[in-house]
């Protein structure tokens, strides 16, 4: 068995595509979504990361705007920036890229955020919200993007063994909640790992959809994996690679050519995952602008 590739640019795509049409939507009744980003500093993996959510909102015709601080600015600053960000009337969705200067206390500044313009998912408020089932807040993007393509590629989680190896406020414990409640698309029996676990193979074996988001290069190796089982790699890994101009690729936290052969669905690194979390903060961004036309609280 070869496992068939989840094309997770192809999923964004689609998803993108339906973005659109309600961005336009929006626009023709006189409301233009916008998106501010907070960067501070100058890490290079944020930096592209925030150009990429630039493009794509210009592609649907969604008004961002990046406010780029010095790695020295202090904490009293940014908080000072995100209080402006949340009366600001141009922004349905707010930002803050992590991660930040080690002077900043990133939780503080994601509480500072007005819920209904958290874009990512984090604010307690949205937190809460999704633990108890509620799902008309901001949905942490990758969790929600990894559902995403469950549901697009008809890998229906209801009654399955789902085993996620992570349990980062991110993306290990959100999913899990998601995986697991009691709605269309999700019904998951859900096991958590992480760094505590012992005999990890012996838990992903026993999985029908296996969900790695460990952040440790090529864990999950082909026999840690059940035969025809569903494989979603949300690792991104840096290596060392002599044979590329830049020196280095990236893999997942599966090993990819070899589990693929054990699996029936595996999604490749880069080109899986990574696509889909751009595209579910558009979603969130639409969602926010979608509220605030109709008249900004939260639904009932």
């Amino acid at each position: 068995m070869t496992a068939q590739r989840i094309d997770g640019a192809a999923i964004a795509a689609e998803i993108k595509a339906e973005v659109a049409a309600r961005v336009a939507a929006l626009r023709a009744g006189g409301k233009t979504p916008g998106l501010a980003a907070v960067l501070v500093g100058d890490d290079p993996a944020s930096i592209s990361y925030v150009t990429s959510k630039a493009r794509a909102c210009e592609e649907l015709g969604i008004f961002s705007e990046t406010f780029h601080l010095a790695a020295t600015t202090t904490q009293d600053e940014v908080l000072g920036l995100i209080g402006q960000l949340n009366t600001d009337e141009r922004f349905d969705a707010v930002l803050p890229q992590l991660p930040m200067p080690p002077q900043i206390d990133e939780q503080l500044v994601i509480d500072s955020l007005d819920p209904r313009k958290d874009v990512d998912g984090l604010h307690p408020v949205n937190l809460g919200k999704l633990l108890r089932g509620q799902l008309d807040g901001a949905i942490p993007c990758t969790p929600n993007g990894v559902m995403e393509l469950l549901a697009r590629t008809g890998n229906d989680p209801a009654g399955k063994h789902v085993v996620v190896v992570g349990r980062s406020t991110l993306v290990g414990r959100p999913l899990a909640v998601l995986l697991s409640n009691k709605a269309k698309g999700a019904n998951a029996t859900v096991t958590i790992c992480h760094t505590g676990t012992r005999e990890l193979g012996r838990h992903t074996r026993e999985a029908d959809i296996v969900v790695m988001a460990a952040g440790h290069p090529r864990t999950l190796t082909a026999d840690m994996v059940r035969e025809g089982a569903v494989v979603i790699d949300v690792g991104t890994n840096r290596i060392e690679d002599a044979t590329r101009e830049r020196g280095w690729r990236l893999v997942g936290d599966a090993d990819y050519r070899a589990v693929r052969e054990v699996a029936s669905w595996i999604t490749p690194v880069p080109g899986g995952v990574g696509p889909m979390t751009i595209a579910m903060l558009l979603v969130n961004t639409v969602r926010a602008a979608e509220r605030a036309a109709a008249g900004g609280a939260f639904p009932a």
